[in-house]
């Protein structure tokens, strides 16, 4: 088992609303009330939520729980979103529900670009009790400001957007895959796993 809960949505200040509205050239088309923003916003959401997926990044930054049922590695643990920038908590969780603290000086995040993981400072990490299970709390994201996403990501996410924008009447918004502008511009962020079943060293 291993699942990843994001802790909150990206806050609607945080959408690069008015850049999208520029990169659509709206400022003509649409009364200055606001009155398009749901629109935009939610667009941008599906944009964002479809770059961060294809590439395993977060974009803006944003808490996560990653909850696993055992370690793959018994000194350490593959992160599943990039790039973190801290963990806030470790538990473990036992067959009663019962919540036990790890000691955070008995770990330490190693952070990369692509594969961040959480690591023993010195042997094992703590067993996870049988029938048990692990949480990891950890903060990831470029930064909390459209402005520290790397600028082939944010265009990505704002061609990306245009596109659900150009077919947004259609049934099935966003399906068939990405556009092959967006896809040249999120290749070199996605993850490559290299290992059978999803594992990352």
């Amino acid at each position: 088992m291993m699942i990843v809960m994001e802790q909150g949505p990206v806050p609607d200040a945080a959408l690069p609303v008015d850049r999208f509205r520029e990169h659509l050239r709206l400022g003509t088309g649409f009364a200055d009330d606001g009155a398009q923003d749901a629109v935009l916003k939610a667009l941008l959401r599906a944009a964002l939520a479809a770059v961060e997926a294809r590439t395993g990044k977060a974009l803006l930054a944003r808490s996560f729980t990653f909850a696993v049922d055992a370690w793959r590695e018994a000194d350490r643990q593959a992160l599943p979103v990039a790039p973190v920038t801290a963990i806030l908590s470790v538990v473990l969780l036992d067959r009663a529900g019962e919540v036990h603290p790890v000691d955070a000086d008995t770990y330490v995040l190693r952070r990369d670009t692509h594969r961040p993981q959480l690591a023993a400072v010195s042997g094992a990490l703590p067993v996870v009790p049988l029938g048990g299970s692990a949480e990891i709390a950890f903060e990831a994201g470029f930064g909390a400001d459209w402005a520290q996403v790397p600028a082939d990501l944010a265009q990505a996410v704002m061609l990306l957007a245009a596109h659900y924008h150009e077919h947004r009447h259609e049934a099935a918004l966003g399906d068939g895959g990405m556009p092959f502008g967006v896809m040249e511009l999120v290749e070199r962020w996605r993850t490559v796993r290299i290992l059978a079943g999803g594992g990352v060293r």
